[in-house]
């Protein structure tokens, strides 16, 4: 159980399936809020309610109103911690490009449904964890490589001055690489860095990943000369860069 309730927001139109996951993740000490279409998430998300933000969102892809990857392209356009809570999307099961999609736009993990609760209050907790454990430090604060900066305490990263924009997941696995830069890594490597436990991914979420992170912190991400791919194997992040 979290030593602090964390604050849950679950955007799900089943109210039958959003009150079950509801009442377990309540069990294991979680604070759930559930709104069952896009725009009332986002409602919440942006203050409007009163409510308290939320540290993380479930979110279904398919809603009455704005399907899910249009309120997870919404969520990452918001102002301030709004725009970098952690997104959990649920998919549907055999569509991987509705996760490559969800993961492209700004999604942090997905979950197919059918699932188990108690994998999702895994991922949860898996995502949470990570957060945590960046707040509480522990190597140094600030990494830097040439003009790029890691702040661990601020979870931002900047390139020449300028902020370059990551979902929460994508930061973690910045860190993962930046950490042991010079060593080349498999993506189960990486995912089990990141994760802090082996739970079901593909490889592909990975590479969009970094597709993304390249887009962010490369001057020319089609040719990057800090998140290097090795072929058959993995990726490396480059000790020396501008």
């Amino acid at each position: 159980m979290p030593a602090t309730a964390a604050h849950l927001l679950m955007i799900e139109d089943d109210a039958r399936l959003a009150d079950m996951v509801g009442e377990y993740l309540g069990q294991s000490g979680f604070s759930v809020a559930h709104r069952g279409d896009g725009r009332s998430g986002l409602g919440l998300l942006e203050g409007t309610e009163g409510a308290p933000q939320p540290d993380l969102v479930i979110l279904d892809l398919m809603l009455p109103d704005i399907d899910g990857l249009e309120v997870c392209r919404r969520i990452r356009a918001l102002p301030g911690a709004a725009a970098r809570v952690p997104v959990l999307m649920l998919t549907a099961k055999g569509d991987p490009m509705d996760r490559i999609i969800g993961l492209e736009i700004g999604a942090d993990d997905y979950l197919p449904k059918p699932f188990e609760p108690r994998e999702l209050l895994a991922r949860i907790r898996a995502i949470l964890r990570r957060r945590g454990d960046a707040a509480a430090g522990g190597a140094a604060h600030t990494m830097r490589f040439g003009s790029l900066e890691i702040d661990r305490d601020a979870r931002a990263v900047t390139v020449a001055g300028q902020t370059a924009e990551l979902t929460s997941y994508q930061f973690d696995l910045l860190v993962a690489l930046a950490e042991r830069a010079g060593r080349v890594l498999t993506r189960d490597q990486i995912m089990e860095a990141v994760r802090g436990r082996e739970l079901e991914a593909f490889d592909r979420s990975i590479d969009v990943h970094m597709g993304r992170i390249r887009a962010a912190i490369e001057a020319d991400p089609k040719n990057p000369k800090r998140i290097l791919t090795v072929r058959g194997v993995g990726y490396v992040f480059a000790k020396q860069q501008d």
